[in-house]
């Protein structure tokens, strides 16, 4: 299993290099500069945060189509009038909080839908994509919300020893994610329960309860994400978070997570992640136009999905021999 793992994660880095020469020798100094790679870092962190939240759901066996909208949504609620009053007359982490209590709300509501209602996460989670995301654009008028409080600009805009905060933020979530997946009873018991429900159910597992807890956990990683999205574009709008879902599945899957669950790698989602900003930034370098970006990504999700098909295969045949 190690050594699986190991080789996964040496085929991601191979592909990062890879994609790193085809940038150098397509785009030259502009994409091999600090700066761009700082572009890179940063705009890979707010997907990241998010991607690692979605292995957990889907090691566990689910699937969440509303990141996006939760982002927005949370985004929106954190930098309201009424928010940024209240921020202003005692401290900017007012924000922080809302834009988490909004987004573990949002994922402790599909929770409940899914794991107590016996909804589908695909139709739970759509439904979820369509009202939070309305609710954003009710909220914000759609109207773009400016962020106005100084101190919460200054502190995640920032950057620590030349690194900007959101990259730390980014690699705290990853570290955490990866201790919590690797080392404790809950990752051990979210692949139990994407594994085999039943199984987890029969060894004492509480499914229900614990599905619910998934939920809420990307829940707060979307509540994560808007407040960095807020720290970057210095604004709250109901159009953050567009396609988030496409990019962090795809960057889960590549990254050599099970879609059926039972399987994941906090470490191969951060690679998955780090080859998917650096594949659009080499495309926007190049000037290629976003439509041709999205049939790329759709056709490397693919590829990721049959590649994973064939290597299940493969670990059924070893089983029974």
């Amino acid at each position: 299993m190690v050594a699986g793992a190991a080789g996964r994660n040496l085929g991601l880095v191979i592909a990062l290099l890879v994609l790193c020469v085809v940038g150098l020798v397509t785009a030259g100094d502009r994409f091999g500069s600090l700066d761009n790679a700082m572009t890179i870092l940063r705009l890979a962190s707010v997907t990241g945060v998010v991607a690692v939240g979605m292995t957990f759901v889907i090691c566990g066996g689910g699937i969440d189509l509303s990141v996006g909208a939760i982002v927005a949504l949370s985004s929106v609620w954190a930098t309201t009038l009424a928010t940024q009053a209240m921020a202003a007359d005692f401290h900017w982490i007012v924000m922080v909080f809302t834009a988490l209590v909004v987004g573990a709300a949002c994922g402790l509501v599909n929770g409940i839908l899914i794991a107590y209602g016996k909804v589908a996460p695909f139709i739970a989670t759509l439904a979820m994509l369509a009202a939070a995301r309305g609710l954003a654009e009710i909220i914000a008028q759609r109207k773009t919300q400016i962020v106005r409080e100084r101190g919460f600009i200054d502190f995640f805009g920032g950057s620590v020893l030349g690194i900007p905060v959101l990259v730390i933020m980014f690699a705290v979530v990853a570290v955490i994610g990866w201790v919590l997946l690797n080392r404790t009873t809950f990752g051990r018991r979210t692949l139990a329960i994407g594994g085999n429900p039943e199984a987890a159910r029969l060894a004492g597992i509480r499914v229900q309860r614990h599905t619910a807890y998934l939920y809420v956990l990307i829940g707060v990683a979307c509540g994560i994400a808007a407040v960095m999205l807020m720290a970057r574009t210095t604004t709250g709008t109901s159009t953050h978070g567009n396609l988030l879902e496409l990019d962090t599945i795809a960057a889960v899957v590549i990254g050599g997570t099970l879609l059926s669950g039972g399987r994941g790698t906090i470490v191969g989602t951060v690679f998955g992640v780090l080859i998917f900003t650096t594949l659009s930034n080499v495309f926007t370098l190049n000037n290629v136009d976003t439509s041709t970006q999205a049939v790329a990504k759709g056709a490397i999700i693919i590829a990721a999905v049959l590649l994973q098909q064939r290597v299940a295969a493969r670990h059924r045949e070893s089983a029974k021999a």
